[in-house]
């Protein structure tokens, strides 16, 4: 005796959808080498020619800018290449490390190498305490203040730098500059002595330079998380252990970008020096390396020795910011 349900018609499996295959005979495709399909469309970023395409005008640009100018310097430097080259009296002969070997075995050389690097190292060091200084102030005072800061700090940025060496000059005037007269110093030069002139040039700097180390480290405190610092200050934390312990470290890509950026441009200082220094002081006693190859080149008409002299800021240079790119990739940054 059979049940109703052994003439029950039974349920049959639903079928798999069958996938479209592209027109290629009805043969799947099969994957390319760089994990795509061969027939199928290309993925973005494939073709190794298209990015150079889009940087060639800005390469060109650069190349001009930049890549045929110091060609230019590091030939004159191989070069003998005086005045008397220049208006064609004398033919242009090859010296090799000539210009080098004499430029190395001038003392004057070595002692404006020095003060260079010890005038820039106090630039940087005194930006960056009071850039870093003015950062964390400005984070506790309130909106008006602030504002007041913040356009105070960028019109001094902002300001030319021979138009702020000028008024540098005129403040520290010994017989007309109100600096003197409130200070008590009477009838005291400051670009007469050695020191007083580069600590006059030194205070320019620092006035031009610290709102970008402000403005930067600002940004970063503000990016900072609250909760970070605020556990840090339930935890007892002094305001110099917290920005010791917790907001240096966190700050610290943007202090390495700000330091580098800092010893660039203080180890490269001209207009300062020229200008408030009459072209490097009394005897030269104020000579950086700018205004020295400036001097070799156009007061003395050496200008192979004042290429050479280039060509050494440019390594000099050219290290440091090695020294900065390995950092950057040392903590993950992306270049």
């Amino acid at each position: 005796m059979t049940s109703p349900t052994d003439h029950a018609p039974r349920p049959r499996s639903p079928k798999r959808p069958e996938t479209a295959l592209p027109a290629t005979g009805g043969k799947a495709p099969r994957p390319g080498p760089r994990g795509g399909t061969r027939g199928g469309p290309r993925r973005a970023g494939q073709g190794g020619w298209t990015p150079w395409l889009y940087l060639a005008p800005a390469l060109v640009v650069l190349g001009g800018l930049l890549v045929y100018p110091i060609y230019q310097l590091g030939l004159i430097s191989f070069l003998e290449y005086t005045q008397a080259q220049v208006s064609g009296g004398q033919p242009t002969t090859f010296q090799g490390f000539g210009n080098y070997a004499t430029l190395f075995g001038d003392s004057q050389f070595w002692q404006v190498l020095l003060a260079t690097v010890l005038f820039a190292a106090a630039c940087v060091v005194t930006t960056l305490g009071l850039g870093c200084a003015l950062a964390v102030l400005l984070t506790r005072v309130r909106a008006l203040p602030r504002l007041a800061l913040m356009l105070a700090a960028l019109g001094a940025w902002a300001t030319p730098a021979i138009t702020g060496s000028t008024v540098f000059v005129f403040l520290f005037d010994p017989d007309y500059g109100p600096v003197n007269r409130i200070l008590g110093l009477g009838d005291f030069s400051w670009t007469y002595g050695r020191y007083s002139a580069f600590t006059l040039v030194l205070l320019e700097v620092v006035w031009c330079s610290f709102p970008f180390v402000m403005v930067t480290v600002y940004a970063g405190i503000k990016a900072i998380p609250g909760e970070v610092l605020e556990a840090a200050s339930l935890d007892g934390a002094s305001q110099w252990r917290t920005w010791r312990s917790v907001t240096a470290p966190m700050l610290r890509p943007i202090l390495v970008v700000v330091t580098i950026q800092s010893i660039i441009w203080d180890f490269k200082v001209f207009t300062q020096i020229y200008v408030m220094t009459n072209g490097g002081g009394i005897a030269g006693q104020n000579l950086v390396l700018n205004v020295y190859a400036y001097q070799k080149a156009f007061a003395s008409s050496q200008y192979s020795l004042g290429s050479a002299i280039g060509v050494v800021m440019l390594l000099i240079l050219l290290a440091v910011t090695l020294v900065y790119l390995r950092l950057l990739r040392r903590r993950g940054e992306e270049l």
